[in-house]
């Protein structure tokens, strides 16, 4: 058994080798890992940084930037893995957390897992010591309650970076996002042909703009358009 961890990087200088740290180092079991870094142009240090880890993993680079969405696409065209599972090279996620999101999978309890944040879970949105912006989390939750309507399925987290998928699955999925809307598109077409979407819960340490976060209401308004247009085209 083989995990795919696709890891799409920009501007990450200050979090990048402390991610892959974390990657190498979360106990899986006997599940070997297959790293897949995608460089999509980045304009700090980032890629100097990763041409030392060369020998280690699959490094990928893009010549321009082009978005998230094209990175995690570049990505899946060398998993060789059985499950893919997607990690942000910030330190937002936590890899502790992929025992609890592989174990459905292992189990044969679902074929599709996403690690959310807001499940059975209430965050501190205002004031100093606040754990999530008030409207990315208000965002969130109207995207969830769209795909509720549009497609019958509850999901708390639809945006979620931590998305596990087996491979047989996403590979017969044509994607075509290259930004923040590869994560409706992902969604929507997994609900489209019928596979349930399991959700556990995990860890979650929100950074500011100033930190580097790079979602903005526009990709919230962009994502609201693609659930309603991924609806009714393939």
């Amino acid at each position: 058994m083989k995990l795919s961890i696709i890891i799409p990087v920009y501007n990450e200088e200050n979090t990048i080798l402390r991610i892959i740290k974390a990657v190498e180092e979360v106990d899986i079991g006997n599940i070997e890992k297959d790293i897949i870094i995608i460089d999509d142009c980045s304009t700090d240090n980032t890629r100097n940084i990763l041409k030392n880890l060369e020998n280690h993993h699959k490094i990928l680079y893009h010549p321009k930037n082009k978005g998230k969405g094209a990175a995690i696409r570049t990505g899946l065209k060398y998993v060789d893995g059985d499950i893919i599972l997607i990690q942000d090279a910030d330190l937002e996620y936590n890899p502790k957390d992929y025992p609890k999101l592989l174990e459905p999978i292992l189990k044969g309890e679902a074929k599709v897992v996403y690690g959310s944040r807001f499940l059975n879970k209430k965050y501190k949105i205002i004031g100093k010591n606040r754990i999530i912006m008030a409207h990315h989390l208000i965002g969130n939750k109207f995207l969830s309650l769209v795909i509720s309507l549009l497609y019958s399925s509850k999901i708390t987290d639809m945006e979620t970076c931590y998305k596990v998928i087996k491979r047989e699955i996403i590979k017969n999925i044509k994607l075509r996002a290259n930004g923040f809307d590869i994560e409706p598109e992902i969604t929507t077409k997994i609900l489209k042909k019928g596979y349930t979407i399991k959700e556990v819960q995990i860890e979650f340490k929100a950074r500011d703009f100033n930190q580097g976060k790079k979602i903005t209401w526009k990709d919230g308004v962009k994502a609201l358009f693609c659930l309603l247009k991924w609806r009714f085209l393939d």
